[in-house]
């Protein structure tokens, strides 16, 4: 465990970035000097780091594969879509391959997953726009992958970030979580805290940190029963829960 005290001078009412902690009467609201604030989004990063040294171990950063894992995964567990991607590929191992299959064999092969019938049907409409239009090769910017049915802004980041190392920062539950109960940023949806984060985070941190916080996330800064006691930020989180 650190032995860093809070360096970063909480000012009150001083500056412009703003931080509630607490709740009824104990509820009081820190200020951060904006160059302070940039220093405690390194110092978290750093600690993150750290503790997971080899950040997130994706099994294939093949662009497609990223593409429909990463539509797999939604409203599911790691766990759950992990081996779904890998028992999916093991059939139907390219773009061609994939447009050609059978939605029905697809739901069979992925029935696993939430919502496993729609996504069948998106990943296969996914696989024959991107071959039609596309020549088979994954779009790698933004706007084109948007473009795709079931693809929103985190997806795509995946897809950017993981598969083709742009510097972009995709916001899962596990990121939008963190950022707001760390005090990173304080929105109510992923795609402001994704903005957000642009601002507070060194754009060399900006593709790492969705692997890093999914570890975090899935270990210690949990949705329920955050192991607080025994965090590494532990001293210097608000813990805004």
């Amino acid at each position: 465990m650190h032995n860093l005290r809070k360096k970063y001078v909480l000012l009150i009412n001083f500056d412009k970035y703003q931080i509630n902690v607490g709740a009824g009467v104990l509820k009081r609201t820190l200020y951060f000097e904006s160059d302070h604030y940039s220093m405690y989004a390194e110092d978290v990063v750093a600690r993150l780091r750290e503790l997971y040294p080899g950040g997130y171990f994706h099994i294939n950063k093949d662009p497609f594969y990223l593409l429909i894992s990463t539509v797999l995964s939604q409203r599911t567990r790691d766990d759950v879509t992990i081996p779904t991607s890998q028992k999916l590929f093991s059939v139907f191992g390219t773009v061609e391959e994939m447009a050609q299959a059978d939605v029905d064999e697809l739901q069979e092969l992925i029935r696993n997953v939430g919502f496993y019938r729609v996504k069948a049907q998106r990943i296969l409409d996914i696989s024959r726009i991107i071959l039609q239009d596309y020549d088979g090769v994954v779009p790698d910017s933004m706007d084109e992958l948007l473009k795709l049915p079931g693809v929103g802004r985190k997806t795509a980041n995946c897809v950017l970030g993981y598969g083709f190392e742009q510097d972009v920062i995709a916001v899962d539950t596990h990121v939008h979580r963190i950022s707001n109960r760390m005090g990173l940023v304080e929105t109510s949806e992923p795609d402001e805290t994704e903005k957000e984060l642009e601002k507070v985070l060194s754009k060399e941190d900006w593709k790492d940190i969705n692997g890093l916080m999914v570890l975090f996330g899935q270990n210690v800064c949990r949705p329920v029963g955050p192991k607080c006691n025994e965090c590494i930020m532990d001293d210097i989180c608000p813990k805004i829960i």
